[in-house]
């Protein structure tokens, strides 16, 4: 859906931008027994691996490639989602930086016979775009459309130096060294 038109500084083509739009994602689940705590709420590990997916096929359908995922950011859980209601998650990207693109991801719960819904938790998820060789691949920016879109669009980048730093603090932990 994109397409190169014109060379930028480094000489490589610069990307046509994609309406955020274009790339949402709504995925609906009943929560079933088998998805369910002792207290018949629906695991908090399930509704991460939700919020993974319906996040990935909205990086996804913006990359169109493979991704990722590299970050996730604060995820609480404010209101529990029962078995025999619905789970909805409403995903969309906020921002494409050159490989990496963020993706909001908000989740809900429907009760099916009231019809009342209320919004349970939301998260900020980053993922990388991948060329056919699985290295990094540059990916198309982000034309956000609502006064929504704007806002995270324009803090997305405060989020991205927040996920930076606490990166880099991560690798120092792990990967270099300790001094004695």
């Amino acid at each position: 859906m994109f397409t190169a038109m014109k060379r930028g500084a480094a000489g490589m083509a610069k990307l046509r931008g994609k309406v955020a739009a274009t790339s949402s994602v709504e995925m609906v689940e009943v929560v079933l027994p088998n998805d369910a705590n002792l207290l018949g709420n629906i695991l908090g590990g399930k509704v991460m691996h939700l919020i993974d997916i319906a996040g990935a096929i909205a990086a996804h359908r913006h990359s169109r490639s493979a991704v990722v995922t590299v970050s996730v950011d604060d995820l609480d859980f404010v209101l529990p989602i029962r078995v025999g209601q619905l789970i909805i998650l409403q995903a969309s990207v906020t921002r494409a930086f050159r490989t990496s693109i963020e993706v909001a991801v908000k989740v809900y719960r429907e009760d099916l016979i009231t019809g009342e819904r209320r919004q349970t938790s939301s998260a900020f998820v980053t993922y990388v775009a991948l060329d056919e060789k699985g290295q990094p691949k540059r990916v198309p920016p982000v034309i956000p459309r609502t006064a929504e879109g704007k806002r995270e669009y324009r803090e997305a980048m405060s989020r991205r130096r927040h996920r930076l730093a606490a990166a880099a603090r991560a690798h120092r932990l792990y990967f270099e060294e300790k001094k004695t």
